[in-house]
């Protein structure tokens, strides 16, 4: 099996050192005889960052099935929080790619990682689901106490918009003069005559 492995450490002071990660890393697949194919090492980067480079890299190779397996030396080095773990896991598990932590001896080309990933997963969608229902209760909530509920409606000037009419403006033009969109000025709920109304059927 085509493998690759991740690393990553957070500053190259206070005596952390990529290699104590990359020599076990390198070590799995040699005692299981796979194929190590490339190495993706982030030096120097946080792992509360959004971006990482070489973990980019990581799963845009992913996506080109450039290898079959993927091996981290930890969690926390691999993902910045539980649910992004998880989405790399969906996504890994998607593409049909392993996956193995090496210090949470998690191993889903194993049934007892198969089992811990299930689980997970499994955890993963009661936490969105909760989100939602909480999500739902609050909008309730505000419903029944009065609150309006999405942004608030642009009011316009129908008199300013006859007045730049009558200047030969396009709607297009009173759109960007007002500050508003033309949907804006067609909404029927804006006040205008029967002539503004024959005016507003015209560009």
């Amino acid at each position: 099996m085509r493998v690759a492995i991740y690393g990553r450490i957070s500053t190259t002071n206070h005596g952390q050192d990529i290699n104590f990660q990359t020599r076990d890393l390198e070590q799995f697949p040699q005692a299981r005889g796979w194929q190590l194919v490339d190495s993706y090492l982030d030096i120097g980067i946080s792992g509360a960052k959004d971006k990482r480079p070489q973990l980019d890299r990581l799963m845009a190779d992913a996506h080109r099935r450039k290898f079959e397996g993927v091996i981290v030396w930890r969690f926390d080095r691999f993902a910045r929080s539980v649910s992004h773990l998880l989405r790399a896991l969906e996504t890994f598990d998607a593409l049909g790619i392993a996956f193995v932590s090496l210090s949470e001896q998690m191993d889903t080309t194993t049934p007892t990682g198969k089992m811990v990933f299930t689980v997970l997963g499994a955890v993963a969608e009661l936490e969105r689901s909760l989100i939602v229902e909480r999500v739902k209760a609050g909008l309730r909530n505000a419903r029944a106490k009065g609150r309006v509920l999405g942004r608030p409606r642009t009011v316009v000037d129908a008199e300013r918009i006859t007045t730049l009419r009558a200047q030969g403006l396009s709607l297009r033009a009173i759109a960007s003069e007002l500050g508003v969109g033309l949907a804006t000025l067609h909404r029927p709920s804006v006040p205008r005559s029967k002539t503004q109304e024959r005016e507003f059927g015209t560009r």
